[in-house]
């Protein structure tokens, strides 16, 4: 099935479907988001038994400001899904979907380290992969750009990148 067949047979269950690029992308509510993948996953037509990633977008001039994306693939048809689900700035909440693919574990850990997005229900929802003592979230485009400063044992550091002066 190619990806203009997979977008028209998915319009009469998520109708935002479209195809760009050779890739098949649709649109789900969050809290519309289970029932969709639900669907997807279970429906032998569609067969999307393989959650591959999970990725997070921040926009901050656009309202919703976060969109999280899931790729699925089929394994039996061989073929890619991406749903996406827009997160308002005030709100950025989205149920977990462990218990559909327990991959998500994870990849929605990271994203709620890295973007500080939650994801309702999760079993974990605890940092991954910075201190927990850290503060903010640096995939969010209004973090600063350069970290932390770097300290050394002479009592020298190397201040965050954003913060340096041109050795020019």
């Amino acid at each position: 099935m190619n990806a203009e067949d997979l977008a028209s047979k998915l319009e009469p269950h998520l109708p935002d479907a479209i195809v760009a690029r050779g890739e098949v992308t649709t649109l789900a509510a969050a809290d519309k988001l289970i029932g969709a993948l639900e669907m997807l996953r279970d429906d032998p037509e569609f067969a999307f038994d393989t959650l591959s990633d999970i990725a997070a977008t921040d926009w901050p001039d656009r309202d919703p400001r976060f969109w999280v994306a899931y790729e699925l693939y089929s394994m039996r048809h061989r073929h890619r899904l991406r749903v996406k689900v827009g997160l308002p700035e005030s709100k950025p909440h989205v149920p977990t979907v462990c218990d559909l693919y327990p991959t998500a574990n994870w990849l929605e850990r990271e994203i709620y380290d890295l973007f500080g997005l939650f994801f309702d229900g999760h079993p974990n929802m605890t940092r991954i992969l910075l201190p927990n003592d850290w503060e903010g979230h640096p995939q969010r485009k209004t973090e600063d750009l350069g970290g932390v400063n770097t300290p050394y044992k002479n009592g020298k550091f190397i201040p965050p990148v954003d913060q340096r002066l041109s050795s020019r």
